[in-house]
């Protein structure tokens, strides 16, 4: 059984939370559109750690959701997560951002694709089964009206996340399943996440880990040559 502090701003959802072999027992969280990660993160690790009742020096491990997702958030997530790596001599786990998206559904058929917000008309998206193993990697991809065409031919497909807005709108497949609300990724679900890591001893090299940045989206005119 571990106590872990779970990390989570790789949106504009800036989220902390304290697993115990884990459950959640402590969260603090704010979704705000203005990225308030630099002034909210350090405050909600002071409070999720009073709420817990527990010591930082009694934590085991820290988590962090490692991308993709928002550049700056991202970098501060990590930035703070490797401090405290350092300063208390812990371990550091890392916890795919779209799988922890993913674990917000509950489905008994289907699949389940992960989507976060890029930029125009690009997403950042992962597709998982029900049991949420991920089943495509993670891919930068321009959402046109075929997008995602082999699993919509197959079976209900249930998309979530800030990306399902831009998907919603040009994925008409009678299989394309849209929640109502839209969801971001939430420290929540990394406590479970990061409980299954430390027990393998599923660690990163603290002073060479960096969050998973996708390349940059390129996009080739037909008939034309990149140099």
């Amino acid at each position: 059984m571990a106590v872990i502090l779970n990390l989570e701003t790789s949106t504009t959802n800036c989220s902390v939370s304290i697993g115990k072999d884990g459950n959640v027992i402590a969260l603090r969280e704010v979704n705000n559109k203005n990225y308030t990660h630099s002034e909210n993160l350090h405050v909600f690790i002071q409070e999720v750690l009073e709420k817990a009742n527990i010591s930082v020096n009694n934590l085991e491990a820290i988590a962090v959701s490692k991308g993709p997702g928002s550049y700056t958030g991202l970098r501060i997530g990590v930035s703070a997560a490797k401090g405290l790596c350092y300063a208390l001599n812990k371990p550091l786990i890392s916890v795919a951002t779209l799988q922890v998206l993913a674990q917000q559904l509950t489905i008994d058929e289907g699949s389940i694709i992960s989507l976060l917000d890029a930029r125009r008309m690009e997403v950042y998206s992962a597709v998982f089964d029900k049991n949420y193993n991920e089943i495509r990697k993670t891919n930068a991809e321009i959402i046109t009206e075929s997008s995602f065409v082999d699993f919509l031919e197959k079976e209900k497909v249930y998309f979530i996340g800030p990306g399902a807005e831009k998907c919603k709108d040009i994925i008409k497949h009678s299989n394309a399943v849209f929640p109502e609300i839209t969801h971001v990724p939430s420290a929540r679900e990394m406590a479970a996440l990061a409980e299954l890591k430390y027990k393998k001893s599923d660690f990163e090299d603290v002073a060479y880990f960096e969050p998973y940045y996708l390349k940059d989206f390129v996009t080739v005119t037909p008939g034309k040559k990149t140099k």
